[in-house]
């Protein structure tokens, strides 16, 4: 069976003056598929075989190419949007034609000439497209454990559950809400930490290092802001977690942990409604 979307070994059936048409090896229902005449080696004989991967052409017919795309069905990865119109986006894969994106498969706005995360699937209309939704095409299988370093892309913000990462441009990863302290932007590449392996393979992720390590960055953030605040921050132990995280993008326990550090190190002190540098 020839099969859209994937590279594979095919065996020349007939030659014509437009290419040669080529079938499965194993010949199951005589379907065929040409190789047009320009990617054709001289001296090519019926029986031969030859190593191709299936699309669609610019009219629809299905075609076959020697070209390796840049992306195969089922495949995750990056691809660049060169044109932009009302009804979705055009991807660079390596083809003379490009991958279609459709607008319903698009997450947030896209710009030309940027590379963005998508998957390659078959829509209803049996054609290769790119999604941008690509949650069900992520693997659970990951063999990263607790406190791994791992990189990742931003593919989706939920603000109910988190922000959506896919490590490897295979396996899942969110850092959920809780751990959200700043903004992230779809198609941002990431570095993280694994906090929790789920009991379904999914990854839970943190940006912040463990707690004894980031002390020391958030310390610095601290001393850091107060100095381009006039020396004086409108925060203490009794402010809300959210004023803490709007205003320096940590948490209300990391930020605790820091100013207890800095009030040792005599380097800060309480006023009225914050802390002040010494």
């Amino acid at each position: 069976m020839i099969k859209l979307g994937k590279i594979q070994e095919l065996i020349v059936d007939r030659l014509a003056p437009q290419g040669v048409y080529l079938k499965s090896i194993k010949d199951e229902n005589n379907e065929t598929v040409l190789l047009p005449l320009k990617e054709v080696n001289r001296g090519v004989e019926i029986g031969d075989r030859i190593e191709v991967f299936v699309y669609r052409d610019s009219n629809d017919r299905v075609i076959s190419t020697t070209k390796r795309p840049k992306l195969t069905l089922g495949d995750i990865g990056f691809l660049e949007v060169v044109d932009i119109t009302k009804i979705g986006s055009f991807m660079d894969w390596g083809l003379e034609k490009d991958l279609f994106l459709p607008f319903r498969e698009q997450r947030g706005r896209l710009k030309k000439g940027r590379e963005y995360l998508v998957g390659v699937y078959i829509d209803k209309s049996d054609r290769l497209c790119a999604t941008m939704n690509v949650y069900d095409m992520l693997d659970i299988n990951s063999t990263y454990k607790e406190n791994d370093k791992v990189e990742g892309m931003v593919y989706n913000i939920n603000p109910d559950m988190g922000v959506f990462v896919a490590i490897d441009k295979k396996y899942h990863g969110l850092i959920p809400k809780q751990k959200v302290f700043r903004y992230f932007k779809l198609g941002e590449k990431i570095e993280a930490r694994v906090v929790k392996v789920r009991s379904d393979g999914k990854l839970e992720l943190s940006i912040r290092k463990k707690a004894y390590k980031q002390m020391d960055v958030d310390a610095d953030e601290i001393i850091s802001k107060l100095k381009s605040n006039g020396g004086v921050l409108m925060l203490n132990d009794k402010s809300s977690p959210d004023l803490i995280k709007k205003q320096l993008q940590m948490s209300k326990g990391a930020f605790k942990r820091a100013i207890g550090r800095l009030l040792k190190e005599n380097k800060i002190e309480f006023v009225e409604g914050g802390i002040k540098l010494i």
